[in-house]
């Protein structure tokens, strides 16, 4: 796979070290560098890059600034002699941040990371088995199969795994996962939270609480509660209603019996014997 790619940065000697290492990768292909912001503001948008190598440092328009004005397709590496941006660049959704001088080495690394993610995103949603998040400053490969439910909580998101104690952290929105997650296996039930219909255990009758298999349950909101039924999950609630009825008739006629039958042999044993 190519990927074509820019370069933002107002040093000089710095715009030219990432031409030559962009030139010496055979999988990217340089559509352009600018020495700033403003200038790239003009004329990347008919460019359609994959990749941006941004400096964050830079007059007039910072590189952060302008991270939030580039097309949603593009991916971008923060490019800084500073490291206390790194925070910041992983809040607007960076690939990666290589801290200058950079190398060849660390340049390579984050361009084979830029086109895996973009394979990832070629495959039909159908066959991803797995996805890659970022935590930790890492990229971490998280199996589809082993996930209970994610977990909003504002611009972050909790991955709960099967057989792991800890949740995994990640920097993104649930939008942007929900769009990485296959829609067959898996189904939004509230604004905070995302669960595999695989891992489902219990539905109670008023679809206010979904289960997972290990401790707490997690709820069904009145927003996602129609479409919960609608995408597969009407089946398994409607035989629960059913078993809850019988279950409450059961329930009905053993205390109704415990209640009558003893005031009907009390009546019985408290009646005057025939006359002989």
């Amino acid at each position: 796979m190519n990927l074509k790619c820019a370069i933002v940065d107002d040093e000089p000697l710095a715009l030219n070290l990432l031409e030559s290492y962009v030139n010496k990768t055979p999988f990217l292909e340089l559509a352009g560098k600018y020495s700033s912001a403003v200038q790239a503001m003009n004329d990347l948008p008919d460019k359609h890059v994959d990749l941006l190598f941004l400096d964050i440092q830079m007059p007039e328009l910072n590189g952060l600034e302008f991270s939030r004005m580039v097309d949603t397709h593009t991916r971008i590496v923060f490019t800084t002699a500073f490291d206390q941006y790194a925070i910041d660049g992983y809040k607007v959704n960076a690939l990666d941040y290589l801290l200058k001088p950079i190398s060849y080495v660390d340049f390579l690394q984050a361009a084979n990371k830029a086109v895996q993610w973009f394979e990832l995103l070629q495959q039909p949603k159908e066959e991803i088995e797995s996805i890659f998040v970022k935590s930790d400053y890492k990229l971490v490969q998280v199996e589809l199969r082993n996930i209970l439910y994610i977990e909003g909580l504002k611009d972050y998101i909790k991955i709960y795994e099967e057989n792991s104690p800890k949740p995994i952290l990640s920097l993104m929105s649930m939008k942007s996962m929900e769009e990485l997650l296959p829609a067959s296996r898996f189904i939004r039930v509230h604004r905070s939270y995302i669960v595999q219909k695989d891992k489902i255990r219990i539905i109670d009758a008023d679809v206010s609480f979904l289960a997972r298999t290990i401790s707490p349950s997690v709820t069904v909101t009145n927003k996602y509660s129609r479409i919960f039924l609608i995408k597969g999950v009407k089946k398994p609630l409607i035989g629960l209603y059913f078993i809850e009825i019988g279950l409450f008739l059961i329930i009905s006629y053993c205390i109704l019996k415990d209640v009558f039958l003893p005031l009907r042999r009390t009546d019985r044993s408290c009646e005057t014997p025939p006359i002989e």
